[in-house]
């Protein structure tokens, strides 16, 4: 039976919908993170409430190392050790490489990239059966964009996400005699709140489902499911992994 769940970005799009669908899976001990959106956080945890789990949320700032020490702080003193944790959390930007702000990649960075590897850094100490822990699975929202390098004006996003994806295989292979998993989700383009204002353009919805083979967005919810199973004893021979959840990946 998995322990307690740990899910940074945890109020909205895939990090929300993983959480809605956690209790399913067998998780009890749900913490959502968030930054800002305290009413669609508390919301998450009263959806989990009702299907008989036990849910928190915290507030912080993954850009903020003093934010995700607290974080993993309560949430333990709340739900018991962590033994899951869904990096979710991250920020988009869109600009011409010639039109770059420094001050916005540093931002970029900070959250997508350090962040994430903060919270591998602290779920490491407690999972690891060489500091006494009983090992556990970890799941990185990275991006297809990784792997092309996005679409026109997402080249810094894209960069965030390549990094994800290298930390992810490294960090993998150095903690795999240790009890835990790590891999890393590729989403490709998904209905979410960071989307969802340009997809409702149907000119350009139009023009993006074309270059999916599947002809189509996706949805959070096949996502979430694909995070939970790489999460799962099913998935207990697979680290290092980067699953591509993208309807066949696109052409620019």
């Amino acid at each position: 039976m998995p322990g307690t769940l740990l899910i940074t970005g945890g109020a909205s799009g895939i990090g929300a919908e993983t959480a809605r669908r956690a209790v399913k899976h067998g998780y009890t001990k749900i913490a959502i993170n968030y930054r800002s959106r305290a009413d669609q956080a508390n919301a998450v945890v009263a959806d989990i409430t009702a299907q008989g789990g036990r849910a928190v949320a915290i507030a912080g700032d993954m850009a903020r190392e003093a934010d995700i020490l607290r974080m993993f702080e309560e949430t333990e003193r709340a739900l018991g050790p962590i033994t899951h944790l869904v990096n979710s959390a991250g920020i988009g930007s869109r600009a011409r490489v010639a039109e770059y702000d420094a001050a916005v990649i540093a931002h970029l960075f900070a959250v997508n990239v350090t962040g994430l590897m903060l919270c591998c850094r602290e779920a490491a100490k407690r999972l690891s059966t060489r500091s006494g822990g009983k090992g556990g699975a970890i799941v990185n929202v990275s991006s297809l964009a990784a792997t092309l390098g996005g679409r026109p004006g997402a080249s810094a996003y894209a960069a965030t996400k390549g990094a994800v994806d290298s930390f992810t295989k490294a960090f993998a292979r150095e903690v795999a005699d240790e009890g835990i998993r790590v891999n890393s989700i590729r989403p490709g383009m998904v209905m979410t709140e960071m989307t969802e204002a340009r997809l409702k353009d149907a000119t350009y919805r139009s023009g993006i489902e074309a270059t999916i083979p599947m002809r189509r967005v996706g949805e959070a919810h096949e996502i979430a499911d694909a995070i939970l199973w790489l999460l799962s004893d099913e998935a207990s021979f697979i680290t290092g992994a980067m699953i591509d959840a993208a309807g066949g990946g696109y052409n620019i």
